[in-house]
């Protein structure tokens, strides 16, 4: 009888044996069920994430590529605008240079005009005569320097009586005669329409009047029409 009892005792110890250790399975089974879900929910969620930093990469570089693009553009446009400037402001330079010469006498009456002939001349009329009241102030045509200024045609001869002679820098020479009043001395540098005399009716004159020449020296027999040089440089008499 005791040995029945002591079987009947063992078999229900071994039940509970396997049956913590079917538990311990299903616990496993479970934890590593769940293991994977948290896997397969983390990858989920992170490729949205990729997808939207992608995304907002190729905004920003397009962006980027945009404002460039514009900064190019402003960039030619204004390297465009500087040029057209610059062309313009030498343009308006070359004018302004050629118009600062100027007509000698104010509130004139044009006479004698260059290559007149008559009794009056030796030779043809080698300049531009102003009919003016004496003592007109004459100005210099043209920014230079003095190279004759006196008595006696300044030194070209009596018939043109008090006169002056200005070097000027493209090579030209303007001569003023027939003076009242000499201003300037030899080697002095005036400037367009600085006074530099008075007019006058000294040496071969008929009547108060500037006798006015563009030469190609400072020396008479080298004179070119002053009116049509005054044109070229934009002055209109």
């Amino acid at each position: 009888m005791k040995r029945a009892t002591n079987q009947h005792t063992i078999r229900p110890s071994a039940f509970r044996v396997r049956g913590a250790v079917l538990a311990a399975g299903l616990g496993a089974s479970v934890v590593l069920g769940a293991g994977t879900a948290f896997a397969s929910s983390g990858t989920a969620a992170a490729a949205p994430l990729a997808a939207s930093t992608t995304a907002d990469s190729v905004a920003q570089q397009a962006a980027a590529q945009a404002k460039a693009a514009e900064a190019a553009k402003k960039t030619a446009a204004k390297k465009a605008s500087d040029a057209k400037k610059k062309a313009e402001d030498k343009k308006k330079a070359a004018k302004k240079n050629a118009a600062s010469w100027k007509a000698p006498v104010k509130k004139y009456k044009l006479t004698a005009s260059y290559g007149t002939g008559g009794a009056r001349w030796a030779a043809k009329h080698s300049g531009q005569d102003f009919a003016v009241p004496i003592g007109t102030t004459v100005t210099a045509a043209h920014t230079g320097t003095v190279v004759k200024a006196g008595p006696n045609g300044a030194g070209d001869g009596p018939a043109y009586g008090n006169a002056v002679v200005i070097k000027h820098s493209n090579g030209k020479y303007s001569q003023y005669a027939h003076l009242s009043k000499v201003n300037v001395k030899i080697g002095q540098q005036v400037k367009t329409g600085q006074k530099i005399a008075l007019s006058g009716n000294t040496g071969n004159s008929s009547g108060p009047h500037l006798h006015f020449e563009i030469r190609t020296t400072p020396n008479y027999g080298s004179a070119l029409n002053p009116a049509a040089f005054l044109r070229s440089v934009h002055v209109s008499i």
